[in-house]
Formats: structure tokens, sequence, C-alpha cells
């Protein structure tokens, strides 16, 4: 016998999915997505959802990259293949720039591909979510919430009668 992973609530518009998401923030549930085709204006906040740490991720592949490139450019001046040309010094800060700013683009672009792998859990191959049988329907035209057994505040009876009370157009078990 398959084990409930949690309750699926399908809502005709965004205007009550919003609804519905601040009050499912407001009673307390910590394990519980909205799923949408398209992105819904302000919905991270009706969720209680923090910001992004992503752009954390970010700055320091920037930093690490621009540092790392004056380093490279100083090691190779200094040490690597010392070349004096007309007086000038080893290394100045003026001329690897744009080694620098290549490196801190590169490694920004790293940090961020990685950041929102590692804080959005990725790969995951494989969804419970995704056998619902009306999953299509959800990446065209329809809005669905998704609230998870492995929360506290869970309880079979009384979630589904929650879902209800929200004006959803069907509340349905998902099974693992």
């Amino acid at each position: 016998m398959s084990k409930t992973f949690g309750l699926i609530a399908t809502f005709g518009n965004t205007h009550k999915l919003y609804q519905a998401a601040e009050e499912i923030c407001d009673a307390g549930f910590k394990h519980w997505d909205v799923y949408s085709p398209f992105p819904v204006h302000g919905l991270e906040g009706a969720m209680g959802l923090k910001r992004s740490k992503v752009p954390v991720f970010t700055l320091v592949g920037g930093v690490i990259g621009f540092i790392s490139g004056m380093l490279m450019a100083w090691y190779m001046g200094e040490f690597d293949f010392p070349l004096v040309v007309g007086g000038k010094p080893l290394f100045s800060p003026i001329f690897p720039f744009p080694v620098a700013y290549e490196m801190t683009i590169l490694l920004a672009s790293f940090g961020t591909f990685f950041g929102m792998f590692i804080t959005n859990r990725l790969p995951r191959h494989h969804h419970p979510v995704m056998d619902f049988n009306k999953w299509p329907g959800i990446t065209d035209d329809q809005f669905l919430i998704l609230l998870e057994a492995k929360d506290d505040k869970f309880d079979l009876e009384e979630t589904r009668q929650f879902l209800e009370s929200l004006h959803s157009l069907e509340v349905v078990e998902l099974k693992e």
C-alpha cells in the first residue's frame, strides 16, 4: 500500500491561488508549495518565503574570480615569466584588468549556477506531484497547491477540510 505524500488543491485563477497561499502561510504550514504555469507577482511574499541566497553565491564567485584573475597576472609577471618592458613595473593593477574582469564574470556565473542548484536541492529527477493526473494542465492553465504530509500540522481530514474551505476546485490525495 502506498503512503500519502500530501494533499493537492487546484484553483482556477491567480487571485484565489494568492489568497489560499496567504491563508496557508498564516495557518503555520511549513512544507508546501505552489505550482503555476507562469510567475505570479508577489506570490513569494504571500507564501512567506525569504529572500534567495543565490546572490551571495554570485558575489562570492565574482570576488574569487577578480582576486584570482589579479593573482594570476601578478604571479605570471613576477615569477613565471618576468619581463621588464620599457622600465615598467612587473605588476600594475591596470594591465591585468581585462583578465580579472573576465574571471569575475566567469566565476560569478558559476556561483549563480551552482548556488541555484544547491539552494533548490537539485537535481531531483522525479517528484510525486508529477504523478498527479492533471499535471499537464498545471503547466498550461491551472494552479495547484501541494501540502506535504511530512508537515507537523498535517492531518489528512482536517487539512482536507481546510483546503476545501479555501474555495479550491478540488482536493485530491497524492500517494507516493
